[in-house]
């Protein structure tokens, strides 16, 4: 079993093991690569599929999938609207590589892939979509949301944005315990400035 904290290494160590999966939504069927020392190897984790299955419309313009992984939910949030441009951010350059292919493999040409900082400053986003770990706790929560914080404008990475659709109960916890006003399905608060590794965010991915 490989521990998670690879998942917020930014270079992997744990051996590679490619192995391809196939995601089958009501309206998009697409196939993606996995590998070792990046989330959800070999196969799509139960809540990140209930999350795609059961998303609202993305709207156009700028969004962002906070710990992408290998992509699941940033091609599936572009792909359901090309008008969107989709930020994919992780620490983990392994993951960013096979979001990369994966995105063009799939012909959602409307994905970026970002280290958390290479994410321009000024940006509102209009969604935030994230699934931390299953078994994520205060300290990988942290790390899977370090985009969210109203309260430090000084590391502002952009505008209040609109609303985060969130894969994992232990984040909307700790946001709010954070201060956030947290609801069913969204999270509002301030975007900000990245500060280390990243899990997974979802707003429609």
């Amino acid at each position: 079993m490989v521990s998670q904290d690879h998942y917020f290494t930014p270079d992997p160590t744990v051996a590679s093991r490619p192995r391809t999966i196939r995601v089958t939504l009501a309206d998009l069927s697409f196939e993606l690569d996995t590998d070792r020392g990046v989330f959800a190897h070999g196969h799509l984790d139960f809540g990140t599929d209930l999350l795609l299955r059961t998303l609202p419309p993305v709207p156009a313009g700028e969004v962002i999938d906070v710990g992408c992984g290998y992509g699941a939910i940033a091609i599936t949030v572009a792909l359901r609207n090309p008008d969107a441009r989709v930020w994919a951010v992780d620490v983990n350059r392994r993951a960013l590589d096979l979001c990369a292919r994966n995105a063009e493999r799939a012909g959602a040409r409307n994905v970026v892939t970002a280290e958390p900082d290479a994410v321009p400053g000024g940006i509102r986003f209009a969604a935030v979509y994230s699934k931390p770990t299953g078994q994520a706790r205060q300290r990988r929560a942290s790390r899977a949301a370090p985009h969210l914080d109203r309260t430090d404008p000084a590391r502002s990475r952009g505008d209040p944005g609109g609303p985060a659709h969130l894969g994992a109960d232990s984040l909307a916890g700790w946001l709010a315990g954070l201060g956030h006003r947290v609801r069913t399905g969204q999270v509002e608060g301030r975007l900000s400035r990245p500060r280390g590794a990243c899990g997974r965010l979802n707003s429609a991915s």
